[in-house]
């Protein structure tokens, strides 16, 4: 197999990466020549903006929140960023609530507070799952199963919670948007839960359910939409290709020896990375098949991360020219190049 990627300096970290699902996340600044990335440790995001000449990195850490008040208590679950056509914003979701930044984290613009339950109960409560889709929704699955969707204004805090999408019984693991850009695709969201249920959806002034995928007991970490067509990785080391709209399963490729954690999609080339606790990244391509319209998938590169278990993959563009990795107890962002 082709040395296609090489590895680059690592970007140290503040604190070191949680074992969550998908944790990295990677914004690019092409005017300013920055990249951002965020990595999630315990309570607090990791933010580092990184020069692509390499000579400057600068560090901020975000603190959860319950309102305005910092809380050292609640655990934050997952940091992503959101680019709606007008803004950017960076989510945080938590035990507490929702927090919306922009984007370099200087100002939060909005706190949306998860319902409690009175009495203790065994079950945690948790926001998880973040997506922006179309002009003006950004996206929040809860641990109860609802999906929240938010409708941002162009500028402004004036941010309001204008649906809540009740299909899933599990708590949400993850969720996705259309990537690729075709305005012809009529699924645009795609929501994941521990059960490995997946929802699909039209988004509008009402979201439409298109679609459920049933799951087979066991839980869908990370999900990508892309041309129409569902990625799905599984706690079993699975990945899951179904189109969206009819649930068709088009692949099903045994990936990784242990739970996957994260999958990411560069949508202009269709190349695909899965990453798993099995130390493993690999890098996968997907394409169109003329005759049939059904999603093809091709094993293209590994990269084993020396005794790591990884819980963060993510493309640095739309090409898949470049990609980083995160994985617990490590207090650094691994890059790779292509050669």
């Amino acid at each position: 197999m082709a040395k296609m990627y090489h590895k680059e300096k690592s970007i140290q970290i503040k604190s070191s990466a949680s074992a969550l699902y998908n944790n990295l996340s990677i914004l690019r600044i092409a005017p300013r020549c920055l990249t951002y990335f965020t990595v999630v440790h315990a309570n607090v995001v990791n933010m580092v903006s990184a020069s692509w000449d390499g000579l400057n990195y600068s560090h901020r850490q975000l603190q959860s929140k319950e309102g305005n008040v910092a809380t050292s208590s609640s655990l934050i679950m997952q940091a992503a960023w959101c680019v709606l056509p007008s803004r950017d914003l960076l989510v945080l979701t938590s035990q507490k609530g929702i927090q919306m930044y922009e984007s370099d984290g200087s100002i939060m613009v909005y706190w949306h507070a998860l319902d409690t339950p009175e009495t203790p109960t065994a079950k945690a409560v948790f926001a998880r799952g973040i997506a922006a889709v179309r002009e003006k929704y950004i996206c929040v699955g809860v641990s109860s199963g609802s999906v929240l969707v938010f409708d941002v204004p162009s500028k402004g805090s004036n941010i309001t919670l204008s649906e809540v999408l009740e299909e899933h019984k599990e708590a949400i693991t993850d969720m996705a948007s259309e990537c690729s850009g075709n305005l012809e695709c009529i699924a645009d969201l795609v929501s994941a839960d521990d059960s490995g249920r997946l929802c699909v959806w039209k988004s509008g002034e009402d979201f439409q359910l298109l679609n459920k995928i049933p799951g087979f007991d066991t839980s869908c970490s990370s999900v990508k939409l892309w041309k129409g067509t569902v990625i799905a990785g599984y706690g079993t080391g699975q990945i899951r290709l179904y189109e969206g709209v009819t649930g068709i399963l088009h692949a099903e490729v045994n990936a990784h020896a242990r739970w996957i954690y994260s999958l990411d999609i560069a949508p202009f080339t269709g190349l695909l990375i899965s990453a798993a606790e099995d130390s493993w990244v690999r890098v996968w391509h997907l394409s169109l098949a003329a005759e049939t319209n059904s999603v093809e998938i091709e094993h293209m590169y590994n990269e084993c991360v020396t005794d790591t278990q990884i819980c963060g993959a993510k493309f640095c563009d739309g090409d898949g020219y470049a990609f980083a990795v995160t994985g617990y107890d490590l207090s650094e962002i691994i890059r790779y190049t292509q050669a």
